[in-house]
């Protein structure tokens, strides 16, 4: 009888710190969301925002935590090897989940074993834009020129394995033209440059170049996205446009450490799609040129693992290294 009772108090010493029943008080402490930028970017905004309304939602307080450095691998890294309680997440562009895998034979993190997907959350579309006085008024005028002249038609690009660079080799392959890179520091030199003249092709955010395009300052050819943006509608996209190949997405999701608990991870999910139905959540991020969405677990897997395949076999036709 006693042998037995003290087996029943095992047990239940074993079930009670199960996480399965550890789970059903989460969250039962602060949340931490990590932002591998500096503060005042777009990744920044969008995981304030958020963080605000999950932490009403959670009855927790959702800490935003900016750990910028070497193209967001400082801030994933620490993400990927934190414990998977649910307590630290990651909120971060697709730099950090599709476009380094690609690019960097060398990472400490590998985001499809290391990472739990929750959500894609928003999209940022990008823009193909030249100066407002240049004499292309179409994609398919700017892509004869080029042909006429190969790697006279000089595009900005953040440096290499960046987003605007990825989008920019994707048009010229898409479009069977050579063009020339010119790095740049970030939008605001890259824009002043474009309009000056010193180069004659630009692929930015629609948030970055839309006043400037509404100023006559430079013109908008084609959105380099999936889908139109709100910001300038009357833009077509460059799949619109016979361009299939040219779509680059860049995008905002959350994830979590790999092995998060399943129920964990239900509830963000449940709690982030929510919060993005939001209409004062959604009209925030559509005035700085973001599409609130929410892809799931699965479909937001699926297309991590596409584009790393798909820009590391751009990398190597393009001869693109990021170290």
């Amino acid at each position: 009888m006693k042998t037995r009772h003290l087996l029943l108090l095992s047990l239940f010493a074993v079930f009670a710190a199960s996480p399965a029943l550890a789970q059903d008080a989460w969250p039962a402490k602060p949340v931490k969301l990590v932002v591998p930028f500096p503060p005042g970017g777009g990744t920044d905004l969008v995981a304030r925002a958020m963080g605000q309304k999950l932490s009403e939602r959670l009855k927790q307080p959702v800490v935003i935590d900016n750990r910028p450095g070497a193209s967001t691998i400082i801030g994933t890294d620490a993400v990927a090897k934190a414990a998977p309680d649910g307590y630290t997440l990651l909120l971060s562009g697709s730099t950090s989940y599709s476009v380094n895998p690609a690019l960097r034979a060398k990472l400490p993190y590998d985001p499809v074993k290391d990472l739990a997907p929750i959500a894609i959350v928003a999209r940022a579309p990008l823009a193909l834009v030249v100066s407002g006085n240049a004499p292309w008024r179409t994609v398919n005028e700017l892509i004869a020129a080029a042909k006429a002249k190969p790697k006279s038609v000089r595009y900005a690009s953040f440096g290499a394995g960046s987003g605007p660079q990825l989008a920019a080799e994707l048009f010229a392959l898409a479009g069977g033209v050579q063009l020339q890179e010119i790095p740049y520091k970030g939008s605001a030199q890259s824009t002043v440059a474009l309009i000056g003249g010193e180069i004659e092709m630009g692929v930015d955010t629609v948030a970055s170049v839309a006043p400037q395009v509404r100023a006559g300052k430079l013109r908008a050819l084609g959105i380099v996205g999936a889908t139109r943006s709100s910001l300038l509608p009357d833009v077509p996209t460059l799949a619109e446009l016979k361009l299939p190949e040219a779509t680059f997405d860049a995008w905002y999701a959350l994830a979590a450490p790999a092995r998060t608990p399943a129920p964990v991870v239900q509830v963000l999910l449940r709690e982030v799609s929510a919060v993005m139905a939001d209409a004062g959540l959604q009209a925030q991020l559509r005035t700085q040129g973001m599409e609130p969405v929410v892809i799931g677990p699965q479909p937001f897997r699926a297309q991590m693992e596409s584009e790393i395949a798909r820009y590391r076999a751009l990398a190597h036709r393009a001869g693109i290294v990021a170290e």
